[in-house]
Order: structure tokens, then sequence, then C-alpha cells
């Protein structure tokens, strides 16, 4: 077997350097980093695995594994930016007692698709995201089982630490979606009366550049009764040319978010990033929007991060951001939201927040480039302002990304050159829930212990149920 073939085979198992590759196109070739490490975690593991007597799928699914992966990482870089020794590789008590922290962890971004729309354009777009993003995770298996509300119960409560998602969809009108803002409100009020406790936030899509949503708003509040609006700016009214739209335009953003302001919707999360550098999927328009509205709050998805794009023989990847800049030079990435809080005069801990649902998963198998975009965030929004979000279900469980992250360090060479501040235990609890918490309003205790005394004995009753929602919209 090709050597390339078997690491693109077992690997899906370690989401953290599952290959970037897809038989349906042709996509970048990994870095060399991410190559040696691979090659690395296939030996390393092969040889974990026949000395546990465990099947290799298995063992890269474990903790063990996830801590073979740190390791292979920083040895492919030269540098330790995970703390993990190499006795977490070899120890399943010693890997779960170092990665498991029991701390809140609230995942502000979350989905599922509902059965019955997986063949709609919705689904299949985020179908096409996931081929260019994360191929191998769910290569050859059915889409209904995949991405179903059945995986998303089990990614996200059975398998992995999180206390607390917040439910969101793609872009897209209630026809064609991947869930319609009912069956998104339904679902959280499922789960929650279910489950005892509040396990679910959730929001609405808005789509305020087509005609009449504006107008709409009251209604979708009124029925939905949503944590917050999603919006996508890259999405394009039909019937306008498919045009996006930006949060600061006149004619459509900055009304929108009035009309918000007017009906109590104090939390506005946009999509910017995961673009391909689409001007509307650009952050260029947050720091004047956050600065006409100091009393709504925006939560930025994605973080304005692109997937690394080559030029030439190499990639163009997140450094420092370049100080020196002015405000007319072609910035990208999450540089270019730290551009616009800077110039709009938005600083730390005011009303705008990162979130690093995806940009996580993209960054941890490049820590160099990883340790570059977090400090950027911490010094542009701050510590208290930066918020988890996995994408789940997309990458299947999260407790591998949650892992990750609770290990990586900012080293101090980067700490003194550039002026990053350390990812501290307690800076890395804020982001992993307490952060959240605040914004959404949740008790943080409180979330906590429910998540700790939740048996989840009443997942199939959640699973049964929907189904019969499912079989009533669809009959």
């Amino acid at each position: 077997m090709n050597k390339a073939n078997y690491l693109t085979r077992e690997l899906r198992n370690c989401s953290l350097l599952a290959p970037l590759s897809s038989d349906e196109y042709l996509p970048p070739a990994p870095c060399r980093d991410e190559a040696m490490a691979a090659e690395l975690l296939r030996r390393d593991a092969e040889r974990a695995a026949r000395r546990l007597v465990l099947p290799l799928e298995h063992y890269l699914g474990s903790r063990m594994g996830t801590a073979a992966a740190l390791a292979a990482i920083n040895a492919a870089s030269g540098r330790d930016f995970y703390a993990v020794r190499r006795s977490l590789s070899e120890d399943r008590e010693e890997a779960a007692q170092y990665f498991d922290r029991r701390e809140l962890v609230i995942d502000v971004q979350t989905h599922f698709v509902a059965d019955h729309r997986v063949d709609l354009p919705g689904a299949q777009g985020v179908h096409q995201f996931i081929r260019h993003v994360a191929p191998d995770i769910f290569r050859g298996l059915d889409t209904a089982i995949d991405l179903s509300f059945e995986e998303y119960l089990r990614c996200i409560f059975l398998q992995s630490e999180t206390s607390l998602a917040v439910l969101t969809a793609a872009p897209g009108s209630d026809d064609i979606n991947i869930l319609a803002n009912r069956e998104i409100a339904g679902a959280r009020e499922l789960v929650d009366r279910l489950a005892g406790s509040d396990r679910l936030l959730h929001h609405s899509i808005v789509h305020p550049n087509v005609e009449g949503e504006l107008d709409n708003m009251a209604r979708i509040v009124e029925r939905h009764r949503p944590d917050g609006f999603k919006v996508y700016t890259l999405y394009g009214d039909p019937g306008g040319g498919g045009r996006g739209w930006r949060l600061d335009d006149p004619q459509c953003g900055l009304p929108f978010l009035a009309r918000a302001r007017e009906l109590g919707v104090g939390i506005i999360c946009a999509h910017k990033g995961l673009s391909n550098l689409a001007p509307t999927g650009s952050p260029a328009d947050v720091g004047p929007a956050a600065a006409a509205f100091p009393d709504l709050n925006f939560l930025i998805y994605h973080s304005g991060y692109e997937v690394p794009r080559r030029q030439g023989d190499g990639e163009i990847l997140e450094g420092p951001f370049p100080e020196d800049t002015d405000s007319d030079a072609v910035l990208e990435g999450t540089d270019r939201l730290v551009a616009s809080l800077r110039d709009a005069g938005v600083g730390p801990g005011a009303n705008v927040y990162a979130e690093l649902g995806s940009t996580w998963y993209l960054l941890a198998r490049r820590p160099r480039e990883a340790a570059h975009v977090l400090g950027k965030l911490l010094l542009a929004v701050g510590e208290d302002n930066i918020l988890w979000g996995t994408d789940s279900v997309w990458y299947g469980s999260a407790q591998p990304l949650i892992d990750a992250f609770r290990a990586f360090e900012m080293p101090d060479e980067y700490r003194e050159r550039f002026g990053y501040p350390a990812l501290t235990p307690a800076v890395k609890r804020k982001i992993l829930g307490l952060n959240a918490a605040r914004v959404y309003g949740v008790d943080p205790e409180r979330a906590l212990a429910a998540a700790q005394r939740d048996e989840l004995g009443w997942l199939s009753r959640a699973v049964a149920e929907f189904r019969r929602f499912e079989r009533r919209t669809t009959g």
C-alpha cells in the first residue's frame, strides 16, 4: 500500500493530523512539518498500539493518540508548543488525568443536519466545505448518519467535555438550509426539556440583504426566542445578483443592527473568514460596526482566518501583525480583524469577540501559525473576549481539539519578540468557557454542575422525539 494512502486511511481517526486531501480535487500539499509529524505519528502509533494490544484506529482516537499526535507536531516543528510528555502516549490513565481538567467548556459553534435535509443545497454546501478542510473525517460514510442529530449528541455530549453548546446553522433560507430556524429552536427546547437543565443555546439565521427579512426579524424573535442572530455577509440576495453585504453598510448592515437592538437581541454572530478571500467575507467591517453599536456584542466566527493558500513554492501563513501597515495595505487572515479594530478604536475587552471554530482545527497542526493567531487575538480583543468554538459536528468529537488547546503554550520567544501574552491555565479557562458564560448570561458554576451530574439517559429519548418531529415535518 502506498504510504500516503496509508496515512490518509489511518490518520482520519486522529483529527489533529488528518491529511487535507481528497480524491475529488488536487489539494495543496501539506507543509514539510505536517508531513513529518504525520510520519512520526504513524511510526510511534504503530509501536504503541502493538505494545498496548489495541487496534491502531482505536489508539489514534484515544487520548493517548492525542498525546502522540501533539508530541509528533512538537518534534516536527523543533519546539515544544504542546506541553506533553512521552508517557502520556503510553498510559491511558495518565493521559486521562492530564487532559481531563473538570472545567467549564462552552462550545459556541455547533451544527448538525436534519435527515430530511441531506439532499438540499445547504447540506451539499456543507459537504463541499468538509471535503475542502477535513475530507477524511467522513469519507465513504453515509451523510444522514455522519451529520445527524444522533451524531451531534454523541460528539457534543457523550464524547467531549462540553458542558453547554450553542446550536446554529449555515446560510440559506429555511427551505434549503441544513436546519430551519424553527428546527434549531425546537432542538434546543427538546434537549433542555429532556436533559432537565440548560445544555443548549441557539441562534436564528437572518439574511438582512433579502427582501422583507428586516420586517421578519420581529416574528423570528417572537417565535424562536434566539440567544443571538447569526449572519453570513457572504450570502447574496438571489434577486440581487448574488452580492453579499457589510455590517457597516448603510443600506443593509446598519439597519439590521439597529433593528436587532430595537428587538432586544444583543448578540450578533458574523461569519468572517473561511471565505476564499471574498470581499464580503472579510472582517474589515467589524470595527466600524462595533464602534457604531457599542451596546451590541459582535461574535466574529472564525476570527477572520483563511485556509492557507499556495503562492509559488510556499504558502501564505499567519505571522506577526505588521505594525507599520497603513489602512490601505492588503491584509489577509486575522490581520484584517486586528486592523479593523485598531482603525475604529475598538480595543481589548470592548464589544468584539473572536471565535475559534474551525480556526483552531486548522491551526492545531501548524503550531507556529497558531501562536501568532492566538497571540494577535489576545492583544487585539483581550483574554476576556476570545470564545471557544469547534464547528462540530463537522469534525467528529471535539475532545481532541479541547485537549490540544489545553496543552498548547505560548513560547517565551514569541512573548519576548512579539509581546504576546502567556496562555496560562486561567486564560485557557476563560477561553474554553468562562468568556462565553459571561456573554450569554450563563451561571458558570451552575452550568458545570449540571453537566457533571447529567447521566445522559435523556439522549435516546431526545433522538426518538426528534425523529417523530421530522416525520411530521416531511409527511
